[in-house]
């Protein structure tokens, strides 16, 4: 698996924002990718040092529009976390 596989995107929210200045970075990653894997792509792409790595499941959330029932599409995420004397991820530094 290519490193531009595992990461999909980074996520963009309130929460996710709010660890940035702790230097934790929330990213979209690839369902059967480990903390392993996660670590070195993030480390390969972004150039940074990564301390921790934590992944969640997110599960389907059910959604009806009328009568209509159907499902989100479950992702996984993972929360990692750099070391202090690495450089920030250049990307997340341009939505503060």
């Amino acid at each position: 698996m290519m490193n531009h596989d595992i990461i999909i995107r980074p996520v963009i929210s309130e929460n996710s924002m709010q660890g940035v200045a702790d230097k934790c970075y929330t990213f979209e990653v690839a369902k059967n990718a480990n903390k392993i894997m996660i670590k070195k792509a993030v480390e390969d792409i972004f150039g940074v040092k990564v301390v921790k790595v934590n992944t969640i499941n997110v599960r389907a959330k059910e959604k009806r529009l009328g009568m209509n029932v159907g499902k989100t599409a479950a992702w996984k995420k993972a929360i990692v976390t750099l070391s202090d004397d690495s450089k920030a991820i250049e990307f997340f530094e341009g939505m503060m």
